[in-house]
């Protein structure tokens, strides 16, 4: 058995109100809380472009153990902690590099 309830139209146009108002101050703090990271998950092309690899490059990051990921079927998924965990490695290791007179 089906119930229905009735409202004016006032009333609806005021709940859209309240309702749209809730949603932009939960996505108003979810961008705060999310600033200066990534907030998703990565794929393979994301982090290939993030650490400016190749797919390759990428497969060896996995195979040694350098980098985490999560496999769901045949998609290999990373968390953005550990990409930008990379990305300092990979930073501090240049920065060694030219502090020795080399440069990577």
């Amino acid at each position: 058995m089906n119930e229905f309830v009735i409202i004016s139209k006032d009333v609806f146009e005021e709940m859209v109100g309240k309702f749209n108002h809730f949603s932009d101050r939960v996505n108003e703090i979810l961008g705060k809380r999310e600033e200066g990271r990534l907030s998703r998950w990565m794929d393979n092309q994301d982090v290939c472009q993030q650490l400016r690899i190749s797919p390759r490059t990428l497969q060896t990051l996995r195979d040694n153990g350098t980098l985490a990921y999560s496999q769901i079927g045949h998609k290999i998924f990373y968390k953005p902690e550990d990409v930008l965990r990379i990305v300092q490695l990979v930073e501090d290791r240049r920065k060694d590099a030219t502090c020795r007179g080399k440069t990577i």
